[in-house]
């Protein structure tokens, strides 16, 4: 289901998955993404064992777009705020792409009720090369170029071999849904990754942890996701064979990957 909470700023729009009564999990999406389009592949497995909370970020899903500039507490603090109104005390925090620095700023700010981490697809210093992307990306939506950003987008997100693998129709199709579907928050959320640097945050964390890389990823290079692991205290490293987009190349391997872990 999904509902409303309501903190400092506008209300954010959460998804609740509670039926399986088990221990608490969030879930915090990557930028121009939602709580849907990346975890709704891997919703049901998930929620078979966690009593699973999710919000989308202003300017997606059912959430408001902000009016003012976005903040990464924030984002943690709406998250956490969703799990207050669920009853969940205690939670692991599962974060892909931008939303792994949430699930860090999560762990940080509120160490005592973090159980563990699983971070996908993502870095705790952007480096940069996401930093020119992010350039491009925030440029190309403040103007309002959908078809452009959404070909930037694409070329990054798959791996080279699912991308090389589409005809030119089916290429064109992508580019065409991704255009249509470009959230209005969509270049708030990649300013949050611009020169981010947690890396002094990670280091500090004392939570079991998995760190999945996507080791074919054109949008996040894969020394930085290695990087995250070995700044992330014992930290478990795990390796998909895919691109930016784990939900859409790779989903049962990744549920299974997440399962297995939160199951230790």
């Amino acid at each position: 289901m999904s509902v409303s909470v309501t903190t400092k700023t506008a209300p954010y729009a959460r998804t609740v998955r509670k039926e399986s009564g088990g221990p608490g999990l969030l879930i915090a999406h990557g930028g121009g993404g939602s709580v849907e389009s990346n975890f709704g592949a891997i919703l049901d497995e998930l929620a078979a064992t966690h009593s699973v909370v999710g919000v989308d970020y202003p300017g997606t899903g059912g959430t408001p777009k902000a009016q003012e500039p976005l903040e990464l507490d924030e984002l943690a603090d709406q998250l956490v705020a969703a799990a207050d109104a669920e009853g969940l005390e205690r939670f692991a925090v599962l974060g892909y792409s931008l939303g792994g620095n949430v699930a860090v700023r999560v762990a940080t700010r509120y160490p005592e009720r973090v159980t563990a981490l699983v971070l996908t697809a993502t870095f705790a210093r952007a480096g940069n090369r996401l930093k020119l992307v992010g350039d491009l990306w925030s440029g190309l939506a403040a103007r309002g170029e959908g078809e452009l950003l959404a070909r930037l987008l694409v070329s990054l997100a798959f791996s080279p071999a699912a991308l090389e693998g589409l005809t030119p129709e089916q290429l064109e199709q992508v580019v065409l849904e991704t255009a249509g579907s470009i959230p209005s928050g969509s270049g708030d959320h990649v300013d949050l990754i611009r020169g981010a640097d947690l890396r002094a945050e990670v280091a500090r964390i004392g939570v079991p942890a998995l760190v999945v890389a996507t080791t074919r990823d054109p949008l996040v290079p894969l020394a930085l996701q290695r990087e995250l692991a070995d700044t992330l205290p014992g930290a478990r490293y795990a390796e998909l064979p895919t691109g930016h987009l784990p939900f859409a190349e790779r989903p049962a391997e990744w549920a299974a990957l997440v399962s297995e872990f939160l199951a230790r």
